[in-house]
């Protein structure tokens, strides 16, 4: 029955023995007058217990299964054998259920699990088309995220005359907001017949999309004599985003070259902290790719070059289809997904990187 779980039960007895060690140690006087070891000791427990619960419950549920299995051995009474045999399958059915549940808890836990976002949509080959599809993707967004009780801010937008974006940016605030967008990131193809094409031929477009964990400065390194930051007059497509007085702001940051620019607040200090925000995401992203050495840089795994042939999920609009390419899911219903009725991908996305974490961790 736990043949196939040998290397959790391996993993699963020593985090129970860690655990009962830590129980002695805290309940020990000396360590009790000494708060801030008794504090690191206590986290390191709140950490491991809820896996130790579901290791006892499952150990619990195996015995009960094997007193069983030998009740079957010696009884005769119809009634009775019927009753066990039963017992036994549904012990036996819990028990597969409590060795998932274990699988998934000894996943380390992602440090940015409870980061707010921010989305950066930038339309790539396809011109006009691409621009317009770029704020179609950011609706969408938007919408998923009213569905979750999220919130939504427009960071940086740089329009075009016919209403599409060559780029926008915005922050995504709530629970579990990067658990659920960061598998967005890369190249979104569209394939449909624009409206500015007289022929009625199907065009293909690119539009990217990067995910980034919003950061603390505690975060990132970052010193302020490496920062250049220049004030200036916000400008754009018109209306709104035309501004006479300097309160756009671009901060540069040195070392890297990396370049922020913020207009969208309606205040120079506003557009300073928007800009900082992306920036800090930014920066903890390249020092991430670099302390990572042997795998890809993640924005250029993230962006790619925003060529056709670089994609994650094809919109393609005459046949109402959504196909994403890494779980070779597709949906006829386009319609429906681009209101924000994302989940059915989102889910299926999710659920593939448990399954890769997990054949990491040899579970």
């Amino acid at each position: 029955m736990l043949e196939d779980f040998k290397s959790a039960l391996q993993k699963l007895d020593a985090i129970e023995e860690r655990y009962n060690e830590l129980n002695e140690k805290i309940s020990d006087p000396a360590i009790l007058d000494d708060q801030k070891t008794y504090k690191t000791l206590t986290k390191e427990v709140s950490s491991i217990e809820e896996i130790v619960v579901a290791y006892r419950e499952m150990k619990e549920r195996c015995k009960q299964c094997n007193d069983t299995e030998e009740l079957l051995q010696i009884e005769k009474d119809p009634e009775m054998l019927k009753m066990a045999q039963e017992e036994l399958s549904l012990l036996k059915e819990q028990i597969e259920k409590d060795k998932d549940n274990l699988k998934m808890l000894l996943i380390p836990p992602d440090p940015l699990a409870g980061k707010n976002i921010i989305v950066e949509i930038r339309a790539g080959t396809g011109g006009e088309e691409a621009a317009l599809f770029a704020m179609e993707l950011y609706r969408m967004y938007s919408r998923y995220a009213e569905v979750k009780g999220w919130k939504t801010e427009i960071i940086d937008c740089n329009e075009t005359e016919l209403g599409g974006v060559k780029e926008i940016i915005f922050n995504v605030a709530g629970k579990n907001v990067y658990e659920h967008l960061r598998y967005e990131s890369g190249g979104h193809r569209v394939q449909r017949i624009p409206e500015t094409e007289s022929g009625g031929r199907v065009h293909t477009s690119a539009v990217t999309v990067a995910v980034l964990p919003e950061m603390e400065e505690a975060d990132v390194e970052i010193r302020q004599e490496d920062l250049r930051i220049d004030v200036l007059r916000a400008g754009g497509a018109g209306g709104q985003h035309v501004n006479k007085t300097e309160s756009a702001v671009r901060i540069t940051h040195l070392p890297t070259g990396i370049v922020v620019k913020c207009e969208d607040q309606r205040s120079q200090h506003q557009n300073k902290a928007s800009a900082m925000k992306v920036l800090l995401a930014r920066l903890y992203e390249k020092q991430q790719s670099e302390l990572m050495g042997a795998r890809a840089e993640m924005r250029k795994n993230q962006v790619g070059s925003g060529d056709r042939s670089d994609k994650v999920r094809t919109y393609n609009f005459p046949q109402n289809r959504v196909t994403d390419h890494r779980v070779n899911v597709t949906l006829y219903k386009l319609d429906q997904f681009m209101e924000g009725n994302i989940d059915e991908i989102i889910e299926a996305l999710k659920i593939s990187a448990r399954e890769a974490q997990l054949l990491e961790q040899n579970l």
